[in-house]
């Protein structure tokens, strides 16, 4: 395994973060166990999850079977770089979501006993809260760190100018301020490349992509449709409108004798402001198959054929649209 900093800060992660939105919904906790088990013995030491995640309102199932996996001992929470996020609805009451300091604190102490930690490494706010102003948030997140329960912050969903009126006003609190950002960023997404990658880089946040393979759409969706494989309604149409790039993209990922998946996941990890992306494996074998992507090493020619395949918005603003 490979390993780098989490943005500007000491801390070194994995250079994938196994995700855990599957656990629970589309993975039974014994399965999940095996995932997370066999992802430390691959050195993967950077998990993600949520307080929402789980499928059932308020109950936080997934950080649930991450805290009974926790408390099976052997170092697995001293290994574990732990990544949860705060602002989804946890209950039917007025103040159960969003970023006010008073959710914030119930927020993560609910998140504390589900997971069977006393601390959380990376708090991630999971969307910007338009209403609340950033004197209250980073009150809030200053006293959880003080007092010892989260390490570093993050965000989630931001914008560029969102993480620099966040971070301007941690600076003006002599606070470290936000130190990732975790967002949509694929082959197939790359609006971001407009503000929030050039802002990440001016600010040292580490990039945490999620859908790195854009919901399946390149992990070889086109073959498998020809081949007749099932897929929902939504995928189907997806895979129909993007059907030129797929199969340019698939076909090159033929040329270069590489997994369309492994090829996506290693186009992300080329970006030096991405820190790791998110997977997110049902099972072992697919945990599994994703280590092979730590071989596979671009070319300046293929990443400049996979941008002609994928142009994205055309760099970053303002040059991107104007000059």
């Amino acid at each position: 395994m490979e390993y780098t900093y989490l943005g500007r800060t000491g801390l070194k992660v994995s250079r994938f973060c196994l995700g855990t939105m599957n656990f629970g919904p589309q993975a039974s906790e014994a399965d999940s166990f095996a995932i997370m088990d066999s992802a430390l013995e691959q050195g993967i030491n950077f998990f993600d999850t949520a307080n929402v995640y789980g499928g059932k309102k308020g109950e936080g199932v997934t950080e649930q079977i991450l805290g009974r996996w926790f408390a099976q001992g052997g170092g697995r929470r001293e290994k574990v770089v732990l990544a949860t996020k705060v602002y989804g609805d946890m209950g039917e009451w007025p103040n159960d979501s969003r970023l006010s300091a008073r959710h914030i604190r119930q927020a993560c102490e609910d998140s504390l006993r589900r997971l069977k930690t006393d601390h959380i490494d990376l708090y991630q706010m999971h969307h910007i809260d338009r209403q609340t102003p950033w004197e209250e948030i980073w009150q809030a997140m200053e006293q959880l760190v003080r007092e010892g329960k989260v390490t570093y912050v993050g965000s989630s969903n931001f914008a560029g100018w969102n993480i620099t009126q966040a971070n301007e006003i941690a600076k003006n609190r002599h606070f470290l301020g936000l130190v990732s950002e975790q967002s949509l960023y694929n082959l197939n997404a790359r609006m971001i490349e407009l503000e929030v990658v050039p802002v990440c880089k001016e600010y040292g946040l580490g990039i945490i992509p999620w859908s790195p393979l854009a919901g399946g759409l390149l992990g070889g969706a086109l073959q498998k449709a020809d081949q007749g494989r099932r897929s929902d309604a939504g995928m189907q149409n997806t895979i129909e409108k993007n059907r030129s790039k797929l199969e340019a993209y698939e076909n090159f990922c033929k040329e270069l004798g590489e997994e369309p998946a492994h090829v996506a996941l290693a186009w992300l990890q080329s970006n030096p402001v991405v820190t790791a992306p998110i997977i997110g494996p049902r099972t072992i074998e697919q945990l599994n198959g994703t280590m092979r992507t730590l071989d596979i090493k671009l070319s300046s020619e293929s990443l400049k054929k996979l941008d002609e395949i994928f142009p994205g918005p055309g760099g970053q603003a303002p040059e991107a649209y104007a000059w």
